[in-house]
Order: structure tokens, then C-alpha cells, then sequence
């Protein structure tokens, strides 16, 4: 059973988070071939297998956790709104982990319109549903909008998240289970609060 938000603490947010993953994760993932957990959880083992920081693998692992902290539920194709998760999902994290991780789930939906406008061939990568998703949230980014978003001390990592998000949706791929994470999430709840 999930914790109520209000109750949570840096000696509970990672099992809350674990809870999130084994009560939500088997919902399908926004007209992927993936469950939502598969999904994040492909992002976090590639960033793990590519070596990168572990606030990239933390943020790879979360990117997508304010679908099950709003009260809209998960994107369908049937949305004509957009529901905003990264923000959900960012202000969830906050309290518990480095900024450096809470600004990567906070704009990996800016850093896909950003991409879309100063990679030309990126927008051909994107799957149908995140097509979609683009233009909900507002397509590609305008010169003054990649101006300011490319202001962000934390924009090569949020590009990372990014890319690892376009990648984890690969049906029956094998990938670490959370478990796997829940050391690495730990050591940066207690860096960020001790």
C-alpha cells in the first residue's frame, strides 16, 4: 500500500517509491509495448550500463514517478490536456533528493521540446505517443525558449535523462529490477537530508 505523501521522510521516500513501482508500475505505459515500471526501469539500467552519474540513473529511474502523484492518472492517446507529470513528479522528489535529480524529472518534458528544435532529426525518433505528448505540451520550444532552457546548470544531465527516457520502451527487455536501485536512491536521500 502506497504512504500518504504528508507522512513520508528520508527513511521511507525510497520504499514509497518502491511501493509506487510494485502496486503502479503494471500499468501500460502511454500506448507503449511497455508497463510503466518496465519503461523507467530500462531508462535506469542503460544509464547504469553507460555508466553515467548516479543522479542520472536516480532521475532516469523517477522521470516519469508523478504519473501515479497527480490526481489525473496516466496519459492515455485520448488526452487533449496535458497533466503536467514532470512537476508532479518533481515536487514529490524535492524534499528527498539533490537538486540536481529533481531538475532532470522536473523539465525531461522541456528537454524533448528543446531537443525538437535544435535536433532536426530527433523529432522523427519519437514515438507515436510521444508525439502526441509533444503537442500537448507545446511542441517545439521558440528561439527565446531555447535560450532561457539552455540557461539550466543542469541541462547536459536533463538531456541524458532525456534520451535514456526515448529509449526504455523496448518490449521484454531484461532490466535490473528496482531493487537493484534502492541503495544508490538511499545514499542520495541521505546526502541530500543529513
Amino acid at each position: 500500500m502506497e504512504r500518504p505523501q504528508n507522512t513520508l521522510t528520508s527513511n521511507t521516500i525510497v520504499a514509497h517509491l518502491s511501493d509506487i513501482f510494485g502496486h503502479s508500475g503494471a500499468q501500460q505505459y502511454l500506448g507503449e509495448p511497455v508497463t510503466m515500471a518496465q519503461h523507467m526501469l530500462q531508462a535506469a539500467s542503460l544509464a547504469d550500463q553507460q555508466g553515467r552519474s548516479k543522479t542520472v540513473v536516480a532521475a532516469a529511474l523517477l522521470h516519469d514517478i508523478g504519473h501515479f502523484t497527480n490526481d489525473f492518472g496516466t496519459f492515455s492517446m485520448a488526452d487533449t490536456l496535458d497533466l503536467k507529470h514532470e512537476t508532479y513528479g518533481a515536487n514529490v522528489l524535492a524534499p528527498f533528493f539533490p537538486e540536481k535529480v529533481t531538475q532532470c524529472v522536473r523539465h525531461h518534458v522541456a528537454a524533448k521540446r528543446y531537443l525538437c528544435a535544435t535536433r532536426p532529426a530527433y523529432f522523427s525518433q519519437l514515438s507515436d505517443a510521444s508525439v502526441h505528448s509533444l503537442k500537448l505540451q507545446g511542441g517545439a520550444m521558440n528561439a527565446d525558449e531555447v535560450c532561457e532552457f539552455e540557461t539550466n546548470p543542469h541541462l547536459k544531465e536533463i538531456i541524458q535523462v532525456r534520451l535514456l527516457d526515448d529509449t526504455g520502451k523496448v518490449a521484454n527487455l531484461k532490466t535490473y529490477p528496482f531493487v537493484y536501485f534502492q541503495t544508490l536512491l538511499q545514499s542520495l536521500v541521505n546526502e541530500h537530508c543529513g
